[in-house]
């Protein structure tokens, strides 16, 4: 396995755990019978901290579903390089930055991390393009 590949089957496990907290929460706030049996399937949590966690991981699947695809175009193209392995491992750090940064509350660095994903999603659809 690359290290693209790698990074990015820790970046989609990641982001497949990234719900299991605001859930725990929703089973402390409503019950177990009535969060299980809720007809409204996505019911907004009392805790801020609950609400901005499900902000935050709506973004990192938005995003997953851009990345994954740019850096199975780089795999298949075999363009990988020492800057998409970086870039790959710096996207997965950035996303889980984004995803605390988000659930606590602070705007600014949440922005910081954002683009530092934003900008490792340009650099495997840059590199797929061949323009670096």
């Amino acid at each position: 396995m690359t290290t693209e590949l790698y990074w990015l089957t820790l970046t989609a496990l990641m982001t497949g755990l990234f719900w299991l907290p605001y859930i725990v929460n929703r089973l402390i706030e409503m019950g177990i019978p009535q969060a299980v049996f809720n007809p409204n399937s996505d019911p907004t949590p009392k805790a801020h901290w609950a609400k901005r966690m499900m902000n935050a991981h709506r973004n990192a699947v938005e995003n997953l579903v851009v990345f994954a695809p740019l850096v199975l175009a780089v795999e298949s193209s075999g363009s990988n390089s020492g800057l998409t392995a970086s870039a790959a491992s710096v996207y997965f750090i950035a996303r889980l930055a984004h995803f605390i940064i988000y659930t606590l509350g602070i705007p600014g660095l949440r922005t910081v991390a954002f683009a530092v994903g934003f900008v490792c999603q340009m650099i495997f659809g840059f590199t797929a393009l061949g323009i670096i």
